[in-house]
């Protein structure tokens, strides 16, 4: 590395720096104000707020989503274009235990440190609010809407529970909602209704009968949300959701008709109409490797290490898959609470205001920071992460 190099570095970590307590003091607020997916109207407007103050402009309202905005700082002509993408949404009933709080924060960091020391160099960098990451899949409504054409590199660090990970990938995910209509009887004479109830546990029944065919990354989870009011009535309407994932999407695809399959086997088992809602399509991850090692690198000069990751592991999903498919992007991990901790728990939302917590904002704001300059400063790292995007990613999705 230049003494040049080290220079902007070391300027883009003091400027992150400078603005710690804007910084944690906007981590706190999101984590005490959680909303739900594409609600996130305070998330949005501090964030807008503390982007002006700094003497940004910012784009709100994008890709026609209400609490998606960027802010965008240009030096010089051509050069790649970096996005630090952050998150912000909470989940129902605990909040933020999955650490939206803190990628907020960090991308928020990250962007204005890079801002802060790309002189002399050309390229791009901009900071694109996501909302709705947890259900709504905001990024592939963002990409439905064009606003990731320009863009050349995506980053994010998302807060986790164990060892801080590199290279972590994820399996492509829906939600499936049955909705069963039957005909409401008295319970003394059940033959005289249709129940709705029975259809949803007919349902749970076959897909237990399917399990022995899934994929060994087949996961599906489901409740019920509706399922009758009292006992000694046969209720009229009962809900199934389910959470479904798959290694690939063409894999998950193939679960979703098996789904449809099994509902369909209940509803005429049963006597029951059946309708049946699919959500959003989310894509496995193809994380960029020579990206995730400079983060890694960089993440190793301020005291934070960070291991590959398995590459069989039952992971969860996200949104950032279907952005890895259309460029490079990378997805790591840092650690704010022991292994034992579970992600979408009320202890995470705790480890999510902790001491740590605020230490990770900080220094992943940098790492990120630092690994965008690395990118703009470098042409070779750059066609490296492209070559390697290239050969990672299927070209079946290339040719869609």
């Amino acid at each position: 590395m230049t003494k040049t190099e080290q220079d902007r570095k070391a300027r883009a970590r003091a400027a992150i720096e400078e603005q710690r307590d804007a910084l944690l003091h906007l981590s706190h607020e999101v984590h005490d104000h959680p909303e739900l997916a594409l609600r996130e109207t305070f998330a949005a407007a501090e964030t807008c707020a503390l982007l002006k103050r700094c003497g940004f402009e910012v784009r709100t309202n994008i890709g026609g989503l209400p609490t998606a905005f960027q802010a965008t700082r240009q030096c010089g002509t051509g050069g790649p274009h970096i996005a630090f993408l952050a998150e912000y949404d909470a989940l129902p009933g605990i909040g933020h235990g999955c650490g939206h709080n803190v990628i907020l924060t960090m991308a928020v960091g990250a962007f204005l440190g890079a801002a802060a020391a790309m002189d002399g160099l050309c390229g791009r960098i901009s900071l694109i609010g996501t909302p709705g990451e947890e259900s709504a899949a905001g990024k592939v409504l963002l990409l439905e809407q064009h606003v990731f054409d320009d863009v050349d590199f995506a980053m994010m660090i998302h807060p986790s529970s164990g060892r801080s990970l590199i290279n972590r990938g994820g399996r492509a995910c829906t939600e499936f909602r049955a909705t069963y209509h039957g005909k409401s009887a008295h319970s003394s004479a059940p033959s005289t209704g249709v129940n709705a109830l029975s259809a949803v546990i007919a349902l749970f029944n076959n897909i237990d009968l399917m399990r022995p065919t899934f994929a060994m990354q087949d996961n599906v989870n489901g409740i019920i949300p509706e399922g009758g009011k009292a006992s000694n009535i046969i209720p009229d309407l009962a809900v199934a959701d389910f959470t479904i994932r798959s290694k690939t999407l063409l894999e998950l695809k193939k679960l979703v008709e098996n789904m449809k399959k099994a509902a369909q086997a209940a509803a005429a088992l049963t006597g029951a109409e059946l309708s049946v809602e699919v959500g959003p399509l989310y894509a496995e991850r193809y994380p960029c490797l020579p990206m995730c090692e400079a983060l890694r690198d960089n993440m190793q000069t301020l005291g934070e290490k960070m291991d590959y990751a398995d590459p069989n592991g039952m992971y969860g999903s996200s949104d950032i898959g279907n952005v890895s498919i259309l460029l490079p992007a990378i997805h790591d991990y840092l650690s704010i609470a022991p292994a034992a901790v579970n992600g979408h728990s009320a202890e995470m939302t705790a480890a999510a205001a902790s001491p740590r917590a605020d230490e990770v904002c900080i220094r992943g704001a940098q790492g990120m920071a630092m690994t965008a300059l690395d990118l703009l400063a470098s042409p070779e790292l750059c066609e490296r992460c492209r070559a390697y995007h290239r050969d990672i990613v299927p070209a079946a999705y290339r040719q869609n």
